[in-house]
């Protein structure tokens, strides 16, 4: 399907009050939309935080035993040094390197979507499974949230909500994106505001727990805006805070840097119910590809970055949470 297909169904959906599921590429290339119903035919299944279709709970979930096998440092310092020349030549502000780590481990794609703890979980036909921590926008009466998640720090070091709230470039790589997606929210929506700046939350995993960092942005929808619900999801796309900023000129760095297409990994995915949007960034995410399992992970980069300490955070990334 292509992009302006899909905006004039989640229209018509829209404007209908008709419930449907969607999930959006990084590339915008391949756009899906379905009907609950139609969703559960094709295989798609998802929980948002206490709505579910058909993603039971595991019982007696066991932990995860987990082996990653992460790229090389010195094939990632390469995609980090176009970065740093695109930051220190004033092409981007803030950019998001992300690559694949291959991952082999005693659960199958199923069992990680029903025993992950998210506040939003998507299984697509066993092709891939997201656990994501990270709203991207809801709505509620009429307002519409987004929740940029930028920062994260292991909960178990010493001092550690301290040490990320202090740190002089997670600060500026947040106030960036906050930046960023007040921007993105005034192109749909009005009186944005900044609701809560900068707040901690911890994620319990296989591996270690992890303090995030996030914030809470809120703009004023028209009452019509069911109606445009499709043309709101196309401009808001792809989340800023997997891209960086400015986005569009970032989106090309990364596509220079990275060589790859990044495929639904950064995308978006959610429901409307037939009144209100729910939605996550497409991050914590496992794929089936012809060479095993990949889980795929990343961060912001700017110009006071250290590649060893942000390969370390994209490696600190691979992770299940199930304790």
């Amino acid at each position: 399907m292509e992009l302006r297909s899909f905006i004039e169904k989640a229209n018509a959906f829209g404007s209908q009050g008709i419930p449907f599921l969607f999930l959006l590429d990084f590339e915008l290339k391949k756009p899906v939309i379905h009907t609950l119903e139609e969703a559960e035919k094709e295989g798609v299944y998802f929980q948002i935080k206490g709505l579910q279709k058909n993603g039971n709970k595991a019982e007696n979930i066991k932990p995860v035993k987990l082996d990653i096998f992460p790229m090389e440092v010195t094939k990632y310092e390469k995609a980090f040094l176009i970065a740093m020349d695109h930051l220190l030549a004033g092409n981007t502000y803030l950019l998001n390197i992300t690559f694949p780590t291959p991952i082999a481990m005693d659960r199958s794609l199923v069992e990680i979507f029903q025993g992950a703890e998210a506040d939003y979980k998507l299984l697509f036909k066993d092709q891939f499974t997201i656990f994501s921590p990270e709203c991207f926008v809801r709505t509620q009466k009429d307002h519409i949230y987004s929740y940029p998640m930028k920062g994260t720090i292991d909960a178990d070091l010493p001092n550690a909500a301290q040490r990320i709230m202090a740190d002089k470039k997670e600060t500026w790589e947040h106030n960036t994106i906050v930046d960023l997606i007040r921007n993105d929210l005034a192109m749909v929506a009005n009186d944005i505001t900044v609701r809560k700046f900068r707040f901690l939350s911890e994620i319990h995993t296989n591996r270690k727990n992890l303090l995030q960092v996030s914030s809470e942005i809120r703009g004023e929808l028209p009452s019509d805006w069911r109606e445009r619900i499709g043309d709101i999801l196309g401009a808001l796309t792809p989340a800023g805070s997997i891209s960086g900023a400015p986005k569009q000129r970032t989106i090309e760095i990364i596509k220079e840097a990275e060589k790859a297409d990044r495929g639904y990994f950064t995308g978006v995915f959610g429901i409307f119910d037939g009144r209100d949007l729910d939605s996550a960034v497409n991050i914590r995410y496992i794929e089936r590809t012809e060479n095993g399992l990949q889980f795929r992970s990343g961060g912001g980069i700017t110009a006071n970055s250290d590649p060893k300490n942000e390969y370390l955070e994209m490696v600190n990334k691979v992770y299940v949470p199930i304790a």
